[in-house]
């Protein structure tokens, strides 16, 4: 398969991607868009015309939000929603009211680099909160996004996935000593596998999946690092952090494509020696077998 290149790269903004483009009548969910890349990325859907859900824990943060996309953007069709992804009753009754077809489901939110916690149901934050909880929602919306007939689900992910593989044998560290970079590096490179997973299980549904780095922006992510670590030339606004999961939301190019990783808005480079865990991808993190694995072990864990 040839790689996926495009005209944007690393200094392009969301608006710029996805000018031109008209999803009038399209419904689209983006988890975690009060806030960081969220926000823009929200913003340049709504630039689209398409309806938009902010699927957000704090609501009155996320009505605020739609305000102000509402006035820079003029779409009037900008919904709030609560969701905590390490709450499945949250999930549960977020999926519940969700009874429409669904175009895009954005999973941006998460969290990084937390201090050692875990859920009510032993899962480490983590991986709960960036991996499983954005898994659960999808399965729940599966009916809704075949029903659109050519669904795009956006899986954000990291270049930390060159930091760890999953752990199939220890995902909750319960056996290692718990380091947060580790358990980071992980939940990102479920983020990839889902979109490989549920690619090859759902593209017979009209449904495909992506993965992306977005990048490194100055958000409130960043709040257990003492703040952004990445040199200056590999800094980026959240105008332009959002851009690549805009391009994979709703650029031509990706009609009928899943199972891919991105970053400044092309195919990213597969490696194989870490690269100083500054971009590329790693075979683990595409690997089928990998994807089936964490797909089955996602399933016993809800189940």
């Amino acid at each position: 398969m040839a790689p996926i290149t495009t005209s944007f790269g690393q200094h392009s903004t969301a608006a710029e991607v996805v000018q031109g483009i008209n999803l009038s009548g399209k419904r689209s969910i983006v988890t975690g868009a009060a806030s960081g890349i969220g926000i823009e990325t929200a913003r340049a859907l709504a630039y689209t015309g398409a309806e938009v859900t902010l699927a957000v824990r704090n609501t009155d943060a996320g009505v605020q939000t739609a305000a102000d996309i509402t006035a820079t953007t003029g779409n009037q069709n900008i919904r709030v929603a609560p969701l905590d992804l390490a709450d499945r009753a949250s999930i549960a009754n977020f999926v519940a009211a969700w009874d429409e077809p669904l175009h895009i489901l954005v999973n941006n939110a998460g969290v990084m680099a937390l201090p050692e916690q875990h859920t009510l149901e032993g899962w480490e934050m983590q991986f709960a909160t960036n991996h499983l909880g954005h898994f659960a929602l999808a399965l729940g919306l599966h009916d809704a996004l075949a029903a659109d007939g050519a669904a795009r689900i956006v899986s954000v992910s990291s270049s930390a996935n060159l930091m760890s593989p999953v752990v199939f044998d220890d995902i909750h560290f319960a056996f290692r000593p718990y380091d947060r970079w580790l358990a980071y590096g992980q939940s990102k490179t479920a983020n990839i596998l889902f979109a490989v997973g549920a690619t090859a299980r759902w593209a017979g549904d009209g449904i495909t999946a992506n993965a992306l780095m977005p990048g490194a922006i100055a958000t409130n992510l960043q709040r257990y690092t003492d703040g952004l670590q990445a040199p200056p030339e590999r800094q980026k606004t959240p105008e332009q952090g959002a851009a690549t999961s805009v391009l994979l939301a709703t650029s031509p190019l990706l009609e009928g494509i899943g199972g891919r990783y991105f970053e400044d808005c092309n195919e990213a480079t597969i490696v194989t020696n870490g690269n100083d865990y500054m971009s590329g991808v790693a075979p683990y993190a595409l690997n089928p077998d990998n994807a089936d694995r964490l797909w089955e072990e996602s399933l016993r864990l809800l189940a």
